[in-house]
């Protein structure tokens, strides 16, 4: 039986991995233009990193983790989100000591989550994200929604919307809390079983259930804004005042929430609004949380970020038509005219790898006719042509692709030939 792709996940072929290449040389470059550094982080950690970091009245933790036991009975977990490891990194390696601060990481890599494949979802899928840690100000929040609006524009996604809201403190989110199982208790038993375990234990996860989201009571819900302290209502303004003075739109949504207990302030989302997606598509999510860093038996510590999908994002490009520009760059072909000078060929090919340039010749016994085809699929900028003669002689013959030019030159000064040509070349 021939073997096959598993359910739920996907092969990158040459000619797509490009694109990928393009869009994370981007996000590591806008990371860096704004201070963030890379961190990677394990595929599995332990599965109570995800029970403590996630929640366990999550559906990430209630029904779509990959988890399994080791050969010494310990519960490990493919990694199904980025912020719980980073944060685990920080606190472990004791990244809240270092004298910069806050502390900014970047990271990108698979994670895994069991669910009904669908359009750009997959069960394992490229996430995307940062966080900052160390700083309360709301000015990194506005930084942190700043870079990923940047980043969706340099793209050239230009159908996307930034929706944004405040959890508010403690004080805040425990009030509003009250309020919340006080209008849904009364018709609890309306709702699916996971939103009635839901209803004490974390009420705020109703707002934002899959299977009970068009119920009523749902658009009727109290709003955490009328339950804003004056501190939390002075952050959120805050925020929104850097946002105005960055040029950046946006829409106050009270219906935005992020259902675990340690996040609060500001939750953001972005999202393509582009006609090919039917109905609003989130590309990007993110907030601001204080206890996960003590959760995880840190220091009390502030943090921020946001996570991405890289699927979701290829996905926008191709509904708003964005080709990235990939450049299949190959300096130079070497066609050999003769069997004899196939050994000239991969000497001469190897040192002009070895100098930085893209190099490629045949391998599948070509005659020249077709050796000058394979280079003009491959699109190179010049060929290199090797005979008997040539050889015999020093020389080569280097011709332009572009121009048809042919230019002469010593094959023991092949690679400064090759080098001022293809400076002439642009």
């Amino acid at each position: 039986m021939q073997m096959k792709l598993p359910r739920g996940t996907r092969d990158i072929l040459p000619g797509e991995v490009e694109k990928w290449h393009y869009v994370e040389r981007a996000f590591q470059s806008i990371c860096e233009r704004f201070q963030y550094e890379e961190i990677r982080t394990p595929i599995f950690e332990h599965t109570e990193l995800f029970q403590r970091g996630v929640g366990d009245t999550t559906d990430i933790v209630s029904k779509e983790m990959y988890t399994f036991e080791d050969k010494k009975n310990r519960s490990l977990t493919l990694r199904p989100e980025g912020t719980a490891s980073v944060v685990r990194a920080f606190v472990e390696h004791k990244l809240f000591g270092q004298v910069n601060q806050p502390v900014k990481l970047y990271y990108s890599g698979p994670m895994f989550r069991y669910e009904r494949p669908q359009g750009a979802r997959q069960r394992q899928f490229t996430q995307m994200g940062l966080e900052a840690l160390g700083s309360n100000d709301p000015a990194i929040d506005a930084e942190i929604i700043s870079l990923a609006m940047a980043f969706y524009k340099e793209l050239g996604l230009e159908n996307i919307e930034l929706v944004i809201n405040s959890l508010g403190d403690k004080e805040s989110r425990a009030k509003h809390k009250e309020a919340l199982v006080a209008h849904f208790e009364p018709r609890i038993d309306e709702f699916c079983a996971d939103c009635q375990v839901r209803l004490h234990k974390n009420p705020l996860r109703i707002l934002d259930c899959k299977v009970d989201h068009a119920h009523p009571l749902i658009a009727t819900a109290p709003s955490i804004l009328e339950f804003l302290n004056e501190e939390s209502m002075l952050y959120f303004e805050k925020v929104k005042t850097y946002l105005d003075a960055l040029g950046i739109a946006y829409t106050v949504d009270p219906t935005l929430v992020r259902g675990l207990d340690y996040y609060n302030h500001t939750t953001f989302e972005i999202m393509s609004t582009a006609e090919g997606f039917g109905a609003k598509s989130t590309l990007c999510g993110g907030g601001r949380y204080h206890g996960l860093v003590q959760e995880f038996d840190g220091p009390e510590t502030p943090g921020i970020g946001f996570g991405l999908g890289m699927e979701r994002l290829f996905a926008a490009l191709d509904v708003e038509g964005i080709e990235l520009p990939i450049a299949h760059d190959l300096d130079c072909y070497v066609i050999t005219a003769t069997e004899s000078a196939e050994v000239t060929a991969v000497s001469i090919v190897n040192t002009l790898r070895l100098n930085g340039f893209s190099v490629e010749k045949d391998y599948m016994g070509r005659k020249m006719k077709g050796q000058l085809k394979d280079a003009d699929r491959k699109n190179a900028r010049f060929t290199m042509i090797l005979g008997d003669t040539e050889i015999e002689n020093n020389v080569c013959q280097l011709k332009n692709m572009q121009t048809g030019e042919q230019t002469e030159i010593r094959l023991d000064a092949v690679v400064a030939g090759l080098q001022q040509l293809l400076k002439g070349d642009k």
